[in-house]
């Protein structure tokens, strides 16, 4: 059996344009001579719809749409394809099988992820039976996504406990070969985990799997695609490409084996961080992006990543000096511009902060609190600096009809270091997942590989590396003056957000300071309230604040 993978990125919704690019992958695998041409997981709609699915008529125009694809387009092919279907017991998320013109059968997904960022108890009825098709005299057995992985690649292998082997009871139902259409989020290490539980099902099985998934990014979820044919022995027989659309045909007992695409750690969060920017800047239906470069770390990387996604006809740069913003730190972010290629405006925002001042200060006197700068450190000073960068960021994303890009890394924002409409004011959060101690190794990881990853230069100053972090709103501030170091602050921030863990655990297996980690934690809990008003933040790791982690803020539970 000839089969092309076709590794989709859809938008969310754009059920006719989703439409178009299917019957255009169909015609090439027809070209190819392909027996059978599989779609991912809800590849019609997209995948997360979300509440798209409780809208009137959304679920009916899906399967309108894809009955037309099946009846009108599959001549001499058939079609897997994924879809959302109204049944008698409510919603289901579905595979359609056609094969000229006619639909030859259909499954629905029997395990329904509820965690993280996945909530499809919400809105999807399960599926109850096995289902296997004949397609060119060839049983093929349907599974979608969670049906294979059943919670083991992401640690919630127990939810299933209850719920019979799916796998097996297709080949218990003559299965020959399993075709599996997914739409799994990226997270750093994900990918190779399911190569190897597709490798460990098809040696214990005996029998092909082929596994297509969706690639692209919508909202804070990206997709890495990476779809692929593992032979009955368990040897990779093919694979598409990672983070791009990819049409891929392989004939089974044919081809030879494949290696499987190894990234490197580094490379893996660049290619997901730039797909993500790419795709949710053009998603929302904005062609530019604008950054405010401090000469720092955090927004060199993401002005990297934005030239990477958009290229640097697309990015604007604003440097906004202050009081405290020293010569090196201006001077690295026009040597930033200037390596990546972008324009970079200069937006002084002293003028602003002293007219402010004064009318706050008199404001200030009327209920006996001192002026701004009269006691050091003064906080009220440092945010309204930010919020006057904030509010400049926004005035040149209305101008320009850029959408502004964020620069708060996980760290900073796990602990409240960042100021709510000041440097968190924007549209998309671009690293809010990546710990710093991760931003650094990036930018050492694309200035050594700048020619591999399509930088004409190593794009980021040499300084902006090296010199101790700050956020150059007071006299002679560093990050050090508030937070532990950030190796110290990054294991407390993973262990007690990725893992859960008290602040008396995180002591105990670390020997850290307690009042150090004691203060980390609270300040993760109290900071609550910033996290959930910040932009969409792209996730990379496995519990990134957004959608998979919902804490209440008003709340006095003590960890």
């Amino acid at each position: 059996m000839k089969i092309t993978l076709a590794q989709l990125n859809p938008t969310v919704g754009e059920i006719d344009a989703n439409s178009s690019r299917i019957i255009d992958a169909i015609n090439a695998a027809r070209d190819e001579g392909a027996d059978l041409v599989v779609f991912p997981e809800l590849s019609i709609c997209g995948y997360p719809p979300r509440d798209l699915l409780l809208i009137e008529d959304f679920v009916s125009r899906c399967a309108r749409a894809v009955k037309a694809i099946g009846q009108n387009h599959t001549n001499d092919i058939a079609m897997i394809i994924g879809t959302p279907l109204s049944t008698d017991a409510g919603t289901t998320n579905s595979l359609v099988v056609y094969r000229d013109g006619e639909m030859i059968g259909y499954h629905d997904k029997r395990l329904l992820p509820t965690y993280d960022v996945f909530d499809e108890d919400r809105y999807f009825e399960p599926g109850q039976e096995p289902m296997v098709v004949d397609i060119c005299g060839t049983r093929v057995g349907l599974a979608i996504c969670e049906d294979l992985w059943r919670g083991s690649d992401a640690g919630f292998l127990s939810k299933y406990d209850d719920e019979p082997d799916h796998v097996a009871e297709l080949i218990t139902h003559g299965a020959e070969i399993i075709i599996a259409p997914s739409a799994s989020p990226f997270v750093l290490g994900k990918n190779y985990k399911h190569q190897s539980i597709l490798e460990s099902h098809a040696r214990r099985f005996g029998v092909p799997i082929v596994s297509v998934n969706q690639v692209g990014g919508n909202d804070d979820l990206v997709f890495a695609g990476m779809s692929s044919v593992v032979f009955a022995d368990g040897t990779v027989g093919g694979q598409c490409r990672a983070f791009a659309e990819d049409i891929k045909t392989i004939e089974l007992g044919k081809c030879p084996h494949a290696e499987q695409i190894r990234l490197d750690p580094e490379q893996q969060i660049i290619e997901a961080l730039t797909l993500g920017i790419r795709d949710y800047v053009g998603k929302c239906g904005f062609s530019r992006a604008c950054i405010g470069l401090s000469g720092g770390i955090d927004s060199a990387i993401v002005a990297a990543l934005a030239v990477r996604a958009l290229g640097a006809d697309s990015v604007i740069g604003a440097s906004m000096p202050g009081a405290f913003s020293s010569e090196g730190s201006r001077s690295d972010a026009f040597e930033l511009a200037s390596n990546l290629g972008i324009s970079c405006i200069t937006l002084p925002i002293n003028d602003g902060f002293d007219s402010l001042a004064g009318t706050l200060n008199t404001g200030f006197a009327e209920i006996d609190q001192p002026p701004l700068g009269k006691v050091l450190p003064d906080l009220t000073q440092e945010n309204l600096q930010s919020r006057i960068r904030g509010t400049m960021m926004m005035a040149l994303s209305n101008r320009t009809g850029s959408l502004v890009l964020t620069t708060g890394n996980k760290s900073e924002l796990a602990v409240g270091y960042c100021t709510l409409y000041g440097d968190m004011n924007g549209g998309l959060a671009v690293i809010a997942d990546l710990p710093k101690t991760m931003v650094f190794r990036i930018c050492r990881y694309i200035n050594e590989h700048a020619s591999k990853l399509g930088y004409g230069c190593p794009p980021i100053p040499i300084n902006t590396i090296t010199k101790p972090p700050s956020a150059e709103l007071a006299p002679d501030q560093l990050d050090s003056d508030s937070l532990p170091a950030y190796e110290i602050l990054d294991e407390i921030v993973e262990r007690h957000i990725e893992h859960l863990q008290a602040a008396a655990t995180i002591i105990k297996q670390t020997g850290f300071d307690a009042e150090t980690v004691t203060r980390i934690c609270r300040l993760i809990d109290r900071n609550e309230y910033k996290r959930q008003q910040m932009a969409v933040g792209i996730k990379v790791t496995s519990i990134a604040f957004g959608t998979g982690r919902r804490m209440p803020i008003a709340q006095r539970w003590t960890r």
